[in-house]
């Protein structure tokens, strides 16, 4: 059974009932499988007043009860995730081991941030007078609008979700139309997990027309929100001109680079798996890849096998590797960075098309020499397609990289402890992962620089955005 769709507002789940109602498409097999409601105008107003009275109490609630739920949403997500992963498949096209390793790999966001929201520590600072007390404190912001993508809908909520929930904010959440189920589910884990009412409160809507009224209303103090860099910078001018702060994780074109004395084989087998992922719709998937001229030929003779090996299919076939694009706009998307690629002179070595039958099924695609110039390399495909060139030395490739101006995440392979110390830090990214994927832990800042955000979800960092800092000098 797919997940019964809907609004949550101030402890209650709202169905249709008169509300404008959407589609929702299986990707696979382009069937309607369910309807999602639209809040309307008075749904908002609701959800404000509710986040904003629910915020006076929450605000001085004890850190142990926050951590007590979200230990209880850990343990119901892990017990769920079969159930939750199913229907992210269903909706987001993305293979069930993948989907319900999400729900997995979130459970341990909410044990994080469990733990460190009994951590918010403040800090007397020392006076130059013996009668002077100065003590400085981290409070929660208020009520915080997020917006979260379609590409992983449980893990971007949730991370959003347990931030501000431990930091002791209140947050309105509108995620994801296209792939809703996993932010309702997520809204029924904090639910059946104690939370009060009013703390946590999902929308659904137009995009433009939800964002935009959230972040205008002087209720809100904090937006975050995670998607592409047009509409980030568009939102984060809206909040600037209303004075919320923000945090922004957008798009990326994450370089990868390979040097010679890598071990090559290995890293162009774990490379695959890192970019076919999710049909490579992950913001921080390697996009550009660099390899190093005597590592080149061996390097995409190896990934070209292992590419040629995915099983392409429904997300639900025990034989899937891949799934289909989330939209069907994505294909021809796909079709024309492909078209440019072959206008520019690369060589298509597998792949390059969208696959027969039902469903937005794109091709695992190779393609190699491809010039600095062409669109794959200078625009995020955000989809299943490896672009591959050479590089001479150290210096030139670090310039190439480092040429746009995303900068979320990057790789690079090497033997070398000094390359592997150079080339960290060299490459101008919020992350860099050196001979393995090791992004995206809880205990690990996730965020980018340049055009691809600001601020940081997860690490020691995840509350940054959630709390003020009050100083309070009292002389006695």
């Amino acid at each position: 059974m797919y997940e019964t769709l809907a609004l949550y507002i101030d402890g209650q789940f709202l169905s249709g009932d008169g509300r404008r109602e959407q589609d929702v498409w299986d990707p696979a097999t382009g069937q309607t499988i369910a309807k999602l409601p639209h809040a309307s105008r008075a749904d908002l107003d609701h959800a404000l007043a509710s986040a904003q009275k629910a915020f006076q109490s929450w605000k001085h609630s004890s850190p142990m009860d926050r951590s007590k739920i979200l230990r209880k949403v850990a343990e119901l997500a892990r017990e769920r995730a079969k159930e939750i992963g199913h229907n992210i498949t269903l909706d987001q096209g993305k293979p069930l081991a993948e989907a319900i390793a999400e729900v997995v790999s979130c459970a341990d966001h909410a044990d994080w941030h469990a733990e460190e929201c009994r951590r918010i520590y403040g800090r007397v600072v020392p006076a130059r007078l013996p009668n002077v007390r100065q003590t400085v404190v981290r409070e929660p912001i208020g009520v915080v609008a997020a917006f979260t993508p379609w590409n992983f809908p449980f893990n971007q909520a949730i991370r959003k979700i347990c931030a501000a929930i431990g930091a002791g904010c209140t947050i309105i959440i509108k995620g994801p139309e296209d792939s809703p189920s996993a932010v309702v589910a997520i809204a029924r884990l904090f639910h059946d997990a104690g939370l009060p009412p009013g703390i946590l409160n999902l929308v659904w809507g137009v995009p433009a027309e939800v964002s935009e009224y959230l972040i205008k209303s002087p209720i809100v103090r904090k937006i975050s929100f995670t998607g592409s860099v047009p509409v980030g910078k568009q939102l984060a001018a809206l909040a600037s001109a209303h004075m919320k702060r923000s945090t922004m994780e957008l798009g990326g074109h994450s370089p990868v680079i390979v040097f010679d004395d890598a071990d090559v084989e290995r890293a162009a087998e774990m490379l695959v798996g890192f970019k076919f992922r999710n049909a490579g719709q992950v913001c921080v998937s390697p996009t550009r890849f660099y390899v190093q001229e005597k590592a080149y030929d061996k390097f995409v003779a190896k990934f070209i096998e292992a590419t040629r090996a995915i099983t392409v299919g429904h997300g639900l076939e025990p034989a899937t590797k891949m799934g289909p694009l989330a939209h069907e706009r994505r294909v021809p998307a796909m079709e024309s960075f492909v078209e440019d690629a072959r206008a520019v002179g690369a060589n298509v070595q597998v792949g390059g098309g969208r696959m027969s039958g039902a469903g937005n099924f794109f091709a695992p695609t190779v393609v190699t020499e491809v010039p600095d110039h062409a669109r794959l390399m200078t625009l995020e495909p955000f989809g299943p397609i490896a672009p591959i060139t050479r590089f001479s030395t150290f210096d030139e490739v670090v310039a190439r990289a480092n040429s746009l101006p995303y900068g979320l995440a990057s790789f690079a392979f090497t033997t070398s402890a000094k390359t592997s110390q150079a080339i960290g830090m060299a490459l101008e990214a919020g992350m860099v992962s050196i001979n393995h994927w090791g992004l995206a832990l809880p205990e690990l800042p996730f965020g980018g620089i340049k055009d691809s955000g600001i601020g940081s979800e997860g690490g020691t960092e995840t509350f940054d955005g959630y709390l003020n800092t009050k100083l309070i000098s009292e002389m006695h």
